[in-house]
């Protein structure tokens, strides 16, 4: 009797340890699939980048307007805000980030079909400088 209730001890022990284990591995990985990380994973660009761009981070309120998620890709829109500047002004990129163990790390960014160069001028803005030779003028909503 004392045999068998030692076996029994033991694989119940045995499962319950399995059990335990799986559980730790499994809650050890760590969610990321939310925005804040997502920020953080283009700030941390950004940041490796400063010299490159001339942008000072520190300086800018950096906000995730909207993230989709797809297993190990993540996709932001992200407008940049100059602290302390009023109103609706900044700028808004759209990111591409992959899976990189705990973090997000950006590939690249996104152009949307409406602008191709990546950013959008605020409404009623006009591209400065002069137009390419051959162009149309365009109309001026300077009022004289």
């Amino acid at each position: 009797m004392t045999h068998r209730y030692n076996r029994l001890v033991k694989k119940l022990l045995s499962f319950g340890l399995c059990s335990l284990a799986l559980l730790l591995l499994t809650s050890c990985a760590k969610d990321i699939q939310n925005t804040e990380a997502v920020r953080q994973g283009v700030l941390d660009y950004l940041k490796q980048r400063s010299s490159e761009i001339g942008i000072n981070m520190d300086a800018m309120d950096v906000k995730v307007t909207s993230a989709t998620f797809e297993k190990d890709v993540a996709r932001a829109a992200v407008s940049f805000v100059p602290k302390g500047m009023p109103g609706n002004g900044g700028m808004a990129m759209n990111y591409v980030l992959d899976r990189k163990g705990d973090k997000w790390a950006v590939r690249g960014r996104q152009t949307s079909p409406a602008s191709p160069h990546g950013g959008e001028l605020p409404s009623g803005a006009a591209p400065s400088g002069p137009l390419p030779p051959g162009h149309p003028p365009a109309a001026s909503t300077e009022t004289k």
